[in-house]
């Protein structure tokens, strides 16, 4: 498809817009399409939800992205990117699936009420930078200058395999970012919140989850697993799923938990 003149891959299982609510998939800062592997096909079956699944500008096989990014690429995405996208595919009645940079988006939108919303599912979310994150990152770095992090990566993005890589890891590690913080945002959120983090994650730790709790006025649930790392869908896929799957039956049912549009 085609957002402000930009081409953007995506994928799309279930039922389309017009006959369910739509699991909307936001990835992670090296993500796209590909890397959320079968997860999204498989909680579109269990819900009977359609699920949109695409790669950010920049990532997969989208448009590459042109010059540096800014600092608040999470904003623009969650106020322009992802309302455009929405509005194209008229998707009226979203829940939003983010995962580690994807749900900091997801919560930038909720908060601002950028568009209709039915309830937020997040993973590892960040909504401040932590010292945790910044030295797992540098680390990245490391990983892709001298490991196999970039041919890895490379499978997923190909020709864009430098540029998602850059633009993701030098603007988290500028002195700019470090006072990034949207818990402004949190106090704006009125749809029921699911979040899920790994108590081993390398990048974030449990006072991400406590700000949220703390500060979001709808029902917040949380799931805390032991043994996962960043990626609680592929580290613990099938306790995700069902936590997920329990979640969203539990909006469609309806009352208090319906969403807003």
């Amino acid at each position: 498809m085609t957002i402000d003149g930009r081409r953007l891959e995506y994928a799309w299982h279930g039922p389309g817009p017009d006959a369910a609510p739509t699991l909307v998939f936001l990835h992670q800062g090296l993500g796209s399409v590909s890397m959320w592997k079968e997860f999204p096909s498989a909680l579109a079956e269990r819900t009977g939800c359609g699920a949109l699944v695409y790669s950010r500008r920049g990532h997969g096989r989208s448009d590459p992205w042109d010059g540096p990014r800014s600092v608040r690429f999470m904003h623009d995405e969650a106020l322009i990117g992802l309302p455009h996208l929405l509005e194209t595919l008229r998707v009226a009645s979203p829940l939003l699936v983010g995962h580690s940079d994807g749900a900091s988006v997801a919560l930038i939108y909720a908060g601002a009420h950028a568009g209709p919303l039915r309830g937020l599912l997040l993973e590892a979310p960040h909504v401040f930078v932590e010292d945790l994150s910044v030295r797992s990152i540098a680390a990245a770095r490391v990983a892709f200058e001298q490991g196999d992090l970039r041919a890895r990566l490379g499978r997923h993005h190909g020709t864009n395999t430098e540029g998602v890589f850059r633009g993701w890891n030098d603007v988290w590690l500028s002195p700019t970012f470090r006072g990034w913080n949207i818990e402004e945002y949190l106090a704006g959120i009125d749809v029921p919140t699911l979040v899920i983090q790994g108590l081993q994650d390398e990048y974030g730790t449990l006072g991400q989850v406590d700000a949220i709790v703390a500060q979001i006025r709808a029902p917040v649930r949380t799931l805390l697993l032991d043994g996962c790392g960043h990626s609680p869908h592929r580290d613990k896929a099938g306790e995700v799923l069902e936590s997920m799957a329990t979640f969203v039956m539990g909006l469609l049912r309806g009352g208090r938990e319906a969403g807003r549009t």
